[in-house]
């Protein structure tokens, strides 16, 4: 993912500059701040996202992303800025005031924080100017196909298949692999079109991910890299994965520790991976779901969807930004999602198998038994379980629990965990004025 920074407001070079010297990992290959009418940008990128940058630099259009609908671009077209961010937020886009009133952006929040602690997110779907913020796309629940499940899987598989080649720009890409069906669904269908193929996988020792990926990767015939995490190594990285995350949710920090260390590793050999993330909010993949009413399922996916900018989405651009790398989020593509929104709940959640449908689409392409794997979170399969929280419960006292888990802004934290971590999320970022732009997993407090 590229990395954009602005003011809407002239000669601001040495600001700008240092805004986006904070986010300068998110592209160590190219780098250019421009003073435009009425604005002051700069972005930073990768190698790879090269291509067709610079001819849409010299048309004033700062862009990151993949397009597809993967993108977030700030531009002029009729004469005043605007910043457009895609429909689900796949790419970040934070926001505030000077105090002379211009608006400045970043596509992350640490690159404002010497401007403002007022800052705001530009909600996905959006599209925001100097004096507005307009909602150009809502998630909404789709008229239903009215087709056999043979011909909705069939469909399905096709429109996967297309939507992963497109994104296919080189001859060398990798995918991040945990050995469960979202995952392992992408990687096969890319394979077959990339000469070296890299896949990725982590996990404390004897991990169930690490084996399910191994099988996973033999079957397709990767160039498979694994990496054996332990307690001290995530206790080590911890302060620096909330950094980046810029997030203190528990389970989203979880699993962001094991993606950060997956990604790192990554990097150093391919410049795009492929993600599975979004499969779970489409296509029923959460076991709670198993408990709602049949009646509300669609509407359960379509609130669960609309949570996932910044929470998985943001993590996995997070943590790929934090390396340097581009992830492609296959099934938050428009035109998939589009298509899986209009997919028969009764098809995505059948006979209390989650995904039925999906995996039915994918039938005698993956081994069996990852085809019908359970879903297990990310950091359940790479075996975090509970070590964190057990540590958070040493570290965090019971009289320190109930003084400090109340936040200025109404918050309540759940748990000595969620605690933990917001002291080290408050080193980092100190009292900011709002967290209305941060993301919490929904029903955390029953999930821990």
């Amino acid at each position: 993912m590229a990395g954009i920074a602005g003011i809407l407001k002239e000669r601001q070079h040495e600001l700008v500059a240092s805004m986006l010297e904070t986010i300068s990992h998110r592209g160590n290959y190219g780098k250019i701040i421009m003073e435009k009418e009425n604005a002051t940008i700069g972005m930073v990128w990768s190698h790879h996202e090269e291509e067709g940058l610079k001819e849409k630099l010299r048309k004033n259009i700062f862009i990151d992303g993949s397009g597809f609908g993967h993108k977030l671009e700030v531009a002029r077209p009729n004469g005043s800025w605007q910043i457009y961010r895609d429909e689900l937020g796949i790419a970040p886009m934070y926001y505030s005031y000077t105090s002379e009133g211009n608006l400045s952006f970043a596509s992350e929040v640490k690159a404002l924080m010497n401007i403002s602690t007022a800052i705001y997110e530009v909600p996905p779907g959006s599209v925001l100017t100097e004096n507005l913020r307009k909602k150009y796309f809502n998630l909404e629940l789709k008229p239903p196909i009215q087709k056999d499940s043979e011909e909705i899987a069939a469909d399905l598989l096709n429109r996967l298949s297309l939507t992963v080649t497109r994104r296919i720009t080189s001859d060398t890409m990798g995918s991040w692999l945990s050995g469960g069906l979202d995952s392992s669904a992408i990687a096969a269908l890319a394979r077959p079109w990339i000469k070296n193929f890299h896949s990725f996988s982590g996990g404390m020792e004897n991990a169930p991910d690490l084996e399910y990926a191994r099988e996973m990767a033999r079957h397709l015939g990767t160039k498979h890299h694994e990496i054996i995490i332990s307690l001290p190594e995530m206790l080590r990285i911890l302060p620096l994965v909330i950094y980046h995350l810029e997030s203190f949710d528990p389970l989203l920090v979880r699993s962001s520790i094991i993606n950060y260390l997956v990604a790192k590793e990554a990097a150093g050999y391919v410049g795009e991976v492929f993600s599975g993330e979004g499969s779970d909010e489409f296509f029923a993949g959460y076991n709670y779901l198993k408990d709602i009413d049949p009646k509300l399922l669609d509407k359960e996916l379509i609130d669960i969807a609309n949570r996932l900018h910044n929470t998985a989405l943001q993590r996995v651009d997070r943590c790929a930004a934090a390396h340097g790398l581009t992830a492609h989020v296959i099934f938050a593509d428009p035109e998939l999602f589009d298509f899986a929104l209009r997919i028969p709940s009764r098809l995505k959640l059948k006979d209390g198998i989650e995904k039925w449908i999906l995996r039915k689409s994918l039938e005698g392409m993956l081994p069996e038994r990852i085809l019908w794997r359970p879903k297990a979170k990310f950091w359940e399969g790479a075996g975090v379980e509970t070590l964190l929280s057990d540590f958070a419960n040493m570290k965090v006292s019971d009289s320190d629990f109930h003084t400090e888990r109340f936040l200025n802004n109404g918050w309540t934290l759940n748990t000595k965990e969620e605690l933990f971590y917001y002291r080290i999320f408050h080193d980092y970022f100190g009292k900011l004025e709002n967290l209305g732009w941060m993301g919490r997993t929904k029903g955390i407090s029953e999930s821990l």
